[in-house]
């Protein structure tokens, strides 16, 4: 039996290359102060693996496969995510706004901890908070709308608020925001 990982000239362990997991570069990291807790993130061309000192070698087999098919699961959907979001901000700008916002790309990120979205006139990006995902649909597309009337509107005057209003459910939207962002203050 072949071992699961190669040390390549980096130091770095790489998954066998047959497994269906992928042939992603990954670096295990053992820590004698983590106890039971593994965690796994990109950094650049590799995954990084964190788990405790004390697990044995089939243990870390079993877990470096998990963590790496995690973090692979996740960015496949954060790039289907990001597709989807740019036809759901086409579609939202034509039924809202005849069409005038139009931007040059929709994401999803993961460091907007005091916004839900944020747009960028100049290069006409626009950014939505991940914690947004797992929200009903009509509270991201307020959110997306929002951000999107930015583009023809850069402050929230009037005629800010006068492109948002054309969507129906802009009121109900903000009440649910406003009412998840008091659950989190208080700990729910």
């Amino acid at each position: 039996m072949t071992a699961p990982f190669e040390h390549d000239e980096t130091g770095l362990d790489r998954i066998d290359p047959t497994d269906p997991v992928d042939d992603a570069r990954v670096e295990v990291r053992r820590s004698a102060r983590r106890r039971k807790s593994v965690q796994a993130y990109r950094d650049g061309d590799r995954i990084v693996v964190l788990m405790p000192d004390s697990f044995s070698r089939a243990e870390e087999t079993r877990w470096v496969r998990e963590m790496v098919a995690k973090v692979l699961r996740k960015e496949q959907r954060s790039r289907l995510g990001d597709v989807d979001l740019l036809e759901r901000a086409t579609a939202l700008s034509q039924t809202y706004l005849d069409g005038a916002a139009v931007p040059s790309s929709v994401r999803w990120v993961d460091n907007q901890e005091h916004r839900w979205g944020s747009c960028t006139v100049e290069d006409r990006t626009i950014r939505l908070s991940s914690r947004l995902q797992g929200l009903p649909s009509w509270v991201v597309d307020y959110v997306l709308l929002h951000e999107l009337v930015h583009l023809l509107v850069p402050h929230h005057g009037p005629r800010f608020w006068a492109h948002l209003e054309s969507y129906p459910r802009t009121e109900r939207a903000r009440g649910f925001l406003e009412g998840v962002v008091a659950g989190r203050s208080l700990g729910g």
